[in-house]
């Protein structure tokens, strides 16, 4: 890796978490412009730093599919917000699971079992939301088991996901809390971070050794 592409790759990161740090204050403090512009640049500064990573195109897609549901949930086009990340999990699922070396049913039982419990506690107050969340959550579980499949820096991302759509799961159920909308978005961006660079480190891991290997 060449030291310019070195320095690129360094911006692009700094200039995500920059943004990240940026959107979780503005939430926290109620800032609407600041939340709303803020929010728009957090996919496309990630998914810029992934392609000085060399992403594959799955991830890519997942990342634009994540771009486009963070603007939708933003309007009055909630169900296309959600059918968004829909697709951008089904990108993550096709692009990891031919990679998952180290599958344990183990992390299906666990992520099972939250799904669950998950869904137990909060179907009551989720009225006519109860089927298409109960849906999503599980295809939302099931890239945390995946992603635990993958490597563990993709499992952390994955299991971030899944705690920061079942506090939108919670509110949606009633039960908000002070702090919440800020923990969510925290642990969003954190989730996605990891997703992605679990995917490209060991895509490059794996390039490497094949090169050493040859």
């Amino acid at each position: 890796m060449s030291l310019s592409h070195l320095v690129s790759t360094r911006r692009g990161l700094f200039a995500y978490c920059a943004a990240s740090v940026v959107h979780v204050a503005a939430v926290a403090l109620d800032v609407k412009i600041l939340r709303q512009a803020s929010k728009a640049t957090l996919m496309p500064l990630l998914l810029a730093w992934s392609r000085t990573r060399e992403a594959p195109p799955l991830l890519q897609g997942a990342l634009l599919a994540s771009a486009a549901g963070d603007l939708l949930l933003e309007t009055e086009l909630q169900s296309a917000g959600i059918a968004a990340f829909a697709a951008a999990h089904a990108c993550y699922l096709a692009l990891m699971l031919p990679e998952s070396t180290q599958r344990s049913w183990r992390v299906v039982a666990a992520y099972g079992a939250l799904w669950a419990a998950l869904v137990a506690v909060l179907s009551r107050g989720l009225g006519s939301q109860r089927v298409p969340v109960a849906a999503y959550a599980l295809l939302l579980t099931a890239t945390a088991v995946v992603s635990r499949w993958h490597n563990p820096r993709s499992g952390a991302g994955g299991a971030l996901f899944l705690v920061s759509d079942a506090l939108i799961a919670l509110r949606l159920a009633g039960h908000d809390f002070p702090g919440r909308s800020a923990l969510t978005m925290a642990t969003y961006a954190g989730g996605q971070y990891l997703l992605t660079s679990g995917v490209t480190r060991q895509r490059s891991t794996t390039s490497a050794y094949g090169a050493t290997a040859r």
